[in-house]
């Protein structure tokens, strides 16, 4: 057996699913008795931030979606680390704060909680700009290196109750990206390389994260 195929036997299928049946799955998490995370990751492009936003509006006020984005080190402090050529790599985020964050939501306190968001127009963090209740009985969290087990993202996985992977044809997840990077603003040459020097790299750190996951899963229909 080759070296593709031996990759390709030990990768999970992936299930299809329908966002309803994804939202059926996320009220059993809702049903446990005391708040769960579900982290949604996959590669840049996959959808999971769609996936994420849709899932929240489904489930509704009892759930809240608090982004691993949020934590990118600001561009300023990329540019002293030299980092900002690869925003996104997993050495540009603050993930001992990502962790923290985390630690604080699995405790169903008695007040609020805040996190930040990522504002992908500014490319940039705001702090204190997602409240999480008292009464949010699930929190999903997403972000693309969830199940990454290198430079402190490993404790990551430790308050997830339920982890999911969004599989995508790489052709379209390509296509996603080159098209995103340029409704930001860059043009279709810098957006191509962007992908392909940065984006691509970053996918075959997160591929190799995919048997971590407790769901593989392909939405069946575009959100």
């Amino acid at each position: 057996m080759g070296e593709r195929s031996q990759a390709e036997a030990t990768k999970p299928l992936a299930q299809v699913a329908t966002l309803d049946e994804l939202v059926l799955r996320g009220r059993e998490l809702m049903a446990s008795g005391s708040r769960s995370i579900l982290g949604i990751t996959g590669t840049p492009g996959s959808g999971k931030s769609t996936l994420s936003v849709a899932l929240a509006a489904a489930l509704g006020e009892d759930a809240v979606l608090v982004g691993m984005d949020a934590f990118h080190f600001a561009n300023r402090e990329l540019r002293r680390l030299g980092r900002q050529h690869r925003k996104g790599a997993p050495d540009t985020f603050d993930v001992d704060g990502y962790v923290a964050l985390l630690g604080r939501l699995a405790t169903q306190g008695d007040h609020d909680i805040y996190a930040p968001v990522f504002d992908r127009e500014l490319e940039e963090s705001i702090g204190s700009a997602v409240p999480v209740h008292p009464s949010a009985k699930l929190v999903i969290t997403e972000g693309n290196y969830l199940l990454f087990d290198e430079l402190g993202w490993g404790a990551v996985s430790a308050y997830l109750d339920e982890s999911w992977f969004i599989d995508v044809a790489p052709g379209l997840r390509r296509e996603r990206l080159v098209r995103r990077r340029i409704s930001f603003g860059n043009d279709p040459d810098g957006a191509a390389r962007w992908v392909r020097d940065v984006d691509e790299v970053n996918a075959l750190l997160i591929e190799e994260t995919l048997t971590r996951a407790d769901l593989v899963v392909r939405i069946d229909t575009p959100l």
